[in-house]
This record gives C-alpha cells, sequence and structure tokens, in this order.
C-alpha cells in the first residue's frame, strides 16, 4: 500500500462518517443533549483549527527527523525513517479528527433546533483524546534517533534478512544431499534460448520472486539464470535474465513481474544492505569533520554479529529447485570474500589512523576465525587480519602505539584480550 493511501483514507472515512453518524442520530435516537449552542460551536472549531496547528507540527517532527538522519548518519536512512507507517497513521489521525469536527460543526443547532448531537459530539472527544496519545508517542519516536537505536533496527532487519535468506549448514547439508543431482546442472544450465532486456531509467533490483520464477521455469522445462543480483542498478539495454533450456518462450510479461524494481536499495532479500548502512555510519563518524570513533566501534559490533551469523550459514543460496529436485532458477548472491570485503574494506582505510577502530577491527576478525569457523572461511578472514597488520605497521603511529593498535579489544580502548606473557613481566 502507497503510504499517502494512509491519510487520505482516515480523511475519507471521518468525512463519511462525519456525515453519516449524525443523520443516523437524528433518525433513530431522539435524546439529543441540550447544550449550549455556542459552546459547542466555540469547542468544535477550537478542535478543528487546532488539529490543523498539529498536522503542521507532526511535519516538523518528521522533517526533523529527515535532516537528522541525513547529517548525522547518512542519507540512505533518511528514506528509512521518512517512510515509518506510524509517522503517516498519526498525520491520518490528525487530519481525520480535523474533518469530522468541521463536518459534526455543520450539525450544531441544525435548523434551529439548538441542540448538539450527544453521540457525534464524543466521537470529537475520542478522536481528540486518540490524537494526543499519537503525537506522544510520534514525540517519543525522537529517542529512535539515537546512534545505539538507530544501529539496533538496521541490525535487527540485517538479521532478520540473513534468517529469511540463508540456511544454516546442517541444515544446507541435509538439503544438498537431495538436490545434489541439480548441482550439476548448475554450472552447464545448457544454451540461452530466450534473453529479457531491461529498457527505462535505472532501477534497483528490489526482489526476487522465487516461487513465480521456479514455476515458470519448471512449466517451460527451463532453467532461468538471473544477470544481476538484488541490489544492483540496472540500465537501459542491460540484459534482467536468461532463459536455457525448455520447450518455448516464456511469456515476458509474467518474467518482467517477478522481478520486482524499485528507486532504491531495500532489506528484502538483501542481506549486503544492512551491512553497508552500518558501514556507512562507521566511515562518516571517522571523517576529519565528525571524528567520532566510538560510533564507529558501536557499528563495528553490529557488523561482528551479522558476521558471526553469516558464517554459519550457507551462503551458496544462489539456485532454486522445484519439487522434483531439479535446478530451475540460478541468481547472483555474495560469497564470504565478498561479505568481508563490503563489512571491512573501507573502515580500515577510514580508520587507519585511530587505535580504538584498529583495535576493534582485530577482535572482529579474530572472533571471526575462531574455531567455529569452516576452513575455507577462517583463511579468507586469516589474510584480512594479515592485511590488517600490515596497516597498522605501515601507519604513523610511533612503536608503542602499534603495539597497542595490535591488541584485541572489543571496545576499542577499553579491555585487552591479548595479554603479555607472565614471564616476560617477571623478567
Amino acid at each position: 500500500m502507497r503510504l499517502w493511501l494512509i491519510p487520505l483514507t482516515y480523511a475519507l472515512v471521518s468525512m463519511v462518517l462525519g456525515f453519516a453518524l449524525p443523520r443516523i442520530e437524528d433518525a433513530y435516537f431522539a435524546s439529543y443533549v441540550v447544550v449550549s449552542v455556542s459552546s459547542a460551536q466555540a469547542y468544535l472549531s477550537a478542535v478543528a483549527s487546532g488539529m490543523m496547528a498539529l498536522t503542521g507540527i507532526v511535519f516538523s517532527v518528521a522533517f526533523v527527523m529527515v535532516q537528522f538522519s541525513a547529517i548525522a548518519y547518512s542519507p540512505r536512512l533518511v528514506l528509512y525513517f521518512a517512510r515509518n507507517p506510524s509517522l503517516f497513521h498519526s498525520l491520518g489521525v490528525f487530519v481525520a479528527t480535523f474533518v469530522y469536527a468541521l463536518c459534526e460543526l455543520a450539525w450544531v443547532d441544525r435548523g434551529g433546533s439548538g441542540k448538539v448531537p450527544l453521540w457525534s459530539s464524543l466521537v470529537v472527544v475520542a478522536l481528540v483524546i486518540i490524537s494526543m496519545l499519537l503525537f506522544a508517542r510520534l514525540i517519543q519516536r525522537l529517542n529512535d534517533l539515537q546512534i545505539s537505536s538507530v544501529l539496533k533496527t538496521i541490525g535487527d532487519r540485517g538479521r532478520a534478512v540473513i534468517r529469511g535468506t540463508f540456511l544454516r549448514l546442517d541444515e544446507a547439508s541435509a538439503a544438498g544431499e537431495t538436490h545434489a543431482p541439480g548441482a550439476i546442472d548448475a554450472a552447464h544450465p545448457g544454451p540461452a534460448t530466450q534473453t529479457v532486456t531491461y529498457t527505462g531509467e535505472p532501477r534497483v533490483i528490489a526482489e526476487l520472486d522465487i516461487p513465480r520464477l521456479v514455476r515458470l521455469a519448471r512449466d517451460a522445462k527451463a532453467v532461468i539464470v538471473m544477470a544481476s543480483a538484488v541490489g544492483d542498478t540496472i540500465f537501459d539495454g542491460n540484459p534482467l535474465l536468461t532463459v536455457h533450456g525448455g520447450d518455448g518462450p516464456i511469456d515476458e510479461p509474467t518474467l518482467r513481474r517477478a522481478v520486482a524494481l524499485s528507486g532504491e536499495r531495500t532489506f528484502e532479500q538483501d542481506p549486503k544492505y544492512p551491512i553497508r548502512l552500518l558501514v556507512d555510519i562507521a566511515i562518516k563518524a571517522l571523517s576529519p569533520a565528525i571524528n567520532d570513533p566510538t560510533t564507529a566501534v558501536q557499528a563495528i559490533d553490529q557488523i561482528e554479529d551479522l558476521l558471526r551469523r553469516l558464517g554459519r550459514r550457507d551462503l551458496d543460496a544462489g539456485y532454486a529447485w522445484d519439487a522434483d529436485g531439479k535446478l530451475r532458477l540460478v541468481y547472483p548472491m555474495p560469497t564470504w570474500e565478498d561479505y568481508l570485503t563490503l563489512a571491512f574494506d573501507e573502515i580500515r582505510q577510514f580508520g587507519g589512523s585511530s587505535v580504538q577502530v584498529m583495535r576493534r577491527l582485530r577482535s572482529t576478525l579474530v572472533e571471526l576465525g575462531g574455531a567455529q569457523a569452516s576452513a575455507d572461511r577462517a583463511d579468507a578472514v586469516r589474510r584480512y587480519l594479515a592485511h590488517l597488520d600490515l596497516v597498522i605497521e605501515r601507519s604513523p603511529f610511533d612503536a608503542e602505539d602499534r603495539h597497542k593498535a595490535r591488541q584485541e579489544d572489543r571496545q576499542g580502548l577499553g579491555l585487552t584480550r591479548k595479554r603479555a606473557d607472565p614471564a616476560a613481566r617477571q623478567s
């Protein structure tokens, strides 16, 4: 649902109720509360005008949230805060209160009766109370702009997409035995019989409808190979996907509808995106204008957790089989080294002059390359650790700072994990 439809729906519903409820009350409920007409009119006018002002305040709060997230964290977080559904529901309730109060005002002293509808007036009171509660909740959401809350929110989205995208290694082993025959076809899906080309302005692949693509490939007895991965930007003339083998061409519009395109990257099916956002926050904190390595360390905390979870998952997830165990879809997925490159290269480059960041990076790499990591993934982590030590060696640090930078410390500058040799201390 488009977010702008939320306040529009509230406005339309309130308008319908504003005209319908007083009519129903007039037709079926004879008891009208006889109060001062001038008081009722003043009350309803104050509610209507006050809600207009409150709506302006809501827009101001939203503007502050957007500007703060863009300046302090990353411009890619702007839409995440600006498109929060709770903001639009709050705006919808404020507009509904304003519209309903105006409609109710038309029924006060209608036909010179000197009466005010009871139940319709109580609805206005209820809407005002709800509006105040939502406004208080909206102000409370400003706490979500604290760096710890922002990082946790991004980390939570990353953990959710990892759970939904990858199997655990033990689950993948069992599934691999079932689909072993299809694994041979993955490298050689056969000659291409159909190519779907993208036309239009640059767009980002936001999500793949994997069940639909598998079903289309199965019905055509073919294999669909995606030319680009989720998160890639495609341009006019780029191949979107190719069909290999099959009894005949697959309906091209149906294939296009199975690939969701967007103006920007999203979290769905893109485990790289939350890491990208965390790295953006870290390197922005490390810029000379901000110079906040502690924020970078907090971002690395979330990055390490995501990499730990990825390390326990089967990352070779770019294949989809049908119910008969036959390969039907191949789509690009990042490797373990791709995740390491994304997570560490820029932070290492921009944080090379911070002892705190070097210590935290070293602690992360040592933990990732521990006994629980597989041999090939541990080798990749060790190469990154050697590269980090080389950066420290060539840094402008003096000998003492280089020694400190080589210590593992999860807090950056807090508790050193790598202890000195006791024998050396005694000597």
